[in-house]
């Protein structure tokens, strides 16, 4: 069965930090494109981030410079570094796995003061 399992959302203040977590079961990791996307109240679930199972990145403009996407296929872990946050990247989170379709639960991320 393939499944994501987030981790690591919550309430920060403007220009803090947080990391995601994203634990993966079910499939065959590290060969696997994974994403971020998020999605905030009554708006588009958009894409945040992606990496290859190359290791390639690419990020939203909205996000660039802020935010990093990593893996590490040992753990079958996909992470979203976010910092420098900013109340427009309240959303819940929610990692992706397109080769299986597959979505996380989603976690909530508030940031504000």
């Amino acid at each position: 069965q393939v499944q994501l399992v987030e981790s690591g959302g919550g309430l920060v203040q403007p220009g803090g930090s947080l990391r995601l977590s994203c634990a993966a079961s079910g499939f065959i990791f590290s060969t696997k494109d994974m994403a971020w996307y998020r999605q905030a109240p009554g708006k588009q679930r958009d894409l945040v981030a992606s990496i290859t199972g190359g290791g390639s990145t690419a990020y939203a403009d909205s996000v660039k410079g802020r935010f990093t996407i990593s893996r590490d296929n040992a753990k079958k872990t996909v992470y979203l570094q976010m910092n420098n946050l900013k109340p427009e990247d309240t959303a819940v989170y929610y990692c992706y796995v397109p080769f299986h379709n597959n979505w996380g639960q989603g976690t909530q991320v508030t940031v504000s003061s």
